[in-house]
């Protein structure tokens, strides 16, 4: 399966070191794990940071023909601080080179003659007019893809107008529990339940399938009429950097195998579940080891 996954790259910046990652590149990265062709569409500083992130992503297996190096702005950063729980808070740095990533209308013609069968897009990348307009050409060409938007709020980096466009740009989404509730708060909705804010937003912009991650609690699925609980596996976590994006990853996976949808459920809350266990966005891991994952 061909994945064209467009978005930031940067670089987590911990206390005690620095991890590539950004969510579309660490969902680019898992998706190539599993043995799709992930291509992946950004661009780093000529920097050593740059230079070390186009390293990195040859090795985990990601298509970097279009991951460009420009030189008016550095390699993206995030300072991330982890508290007890092994929860993430982040400080992003911009301008990133990851906001001048530009496309040809020849490289576009090119991506979309590749025939795609899934483009996968976020929020922090687009809030750029001139990348959210490229992205949109890039969705108009490639118009047999599925589309996959990962919610993945960060402070200070999403607006109503800006999520209104891309949920209506949507097929299929994604969004943990709390990101939930900030767009039920940003509109003004006030439901009862997860189940039912599901059902609304899905019903509003028509998607065919919303995952909602609960983080140990697992997961909520609605496709078509089917509504799936998944519970989730208690993990020791050494961070959940990356473990939303690994949940992505191998959620689209199951859709693309077109298993059933709680088969499909378990499998991501397995893999998220894993990369959270190890620290780093992206981590080495196996369907064997996610499959071996047991809840005692």
């Amino acid at each position: 399966m061909r994945i064209l996954s467009v978005g930031e790259i940067l670089w987590d910046v911990f206390p005690d070191g620095e991890r590539l990652g950004g969510a579309p590149f660490n969902f680019a990265a898992h998706a190539a794990r599993l043995s799709h062709e992930a291509i992946f569409l950004s661009a780093v500083g000529d920097d050593d940071r740059g230079r070390a992130a186009l390293r990195k992503a040859r090795e985990l297996g990601v298509t970097t023909e279009y991951l460009q190096t420009v030189k008016d702005a550095p390699t993206g950063y995030v300072s991330v601080e982890v508290d007890s729980a092994g929860v993430p808070s982040f400080t992003i740095h911009r301008p990133a080179a990851y906001d001048l990533f530009r496309l040809s209308p020849e490289e576009i013609e090119k991506l979309a003659g590749m025939n795609p069968e899934f483009l996968a897009f976020g929020t922090l990348h687009q809030t750029t007019p001139e990348v959210k307009a490229h992205t949109q050409l890039l969705m108009e060409a490639c118009s047999g893809a599925r589309r996959f938007y990962d919610v993945n709020l960060r402070r200070d980096s999403y607006n109503p107008f800006l999520l209104e466009d891309l949920m209506l740009q949507a097929e299929i989404v994604k969004l943990n529990e709390t990101e939930m509730e900030e767009l039920n708060r940003l509109f003004g909705i006030s439901l009862p339940s997860m189940r039912k804010s599901c059902e609304y937003w899905r019903s509003r912009y028509g998607w065919a399938v919303v995952a909602v991650t609960l983080g140990e609690k697992g997961c909520i699925v609605l496709g078509g009429e089917e509504y799936v609980e998944a519970p989730g596996y208690p993990v020791t976590v050494a961070d959940t950097v990356g473990s939303g994006d690994a949940f992505s990853a191998a959620f689209i996976h199951g859709l693309a195998e077109g298993w059933p949808l709680a088969e499909t459920a378990d499998f991501a809350n397995r893999v998220g579940a894993l990369v959270a266990s190890r620290p780093g966005a992206v981590p080495e891991w196996t369907v064997e080891e996610a499959r071996a994952l047991r809840r005692s």
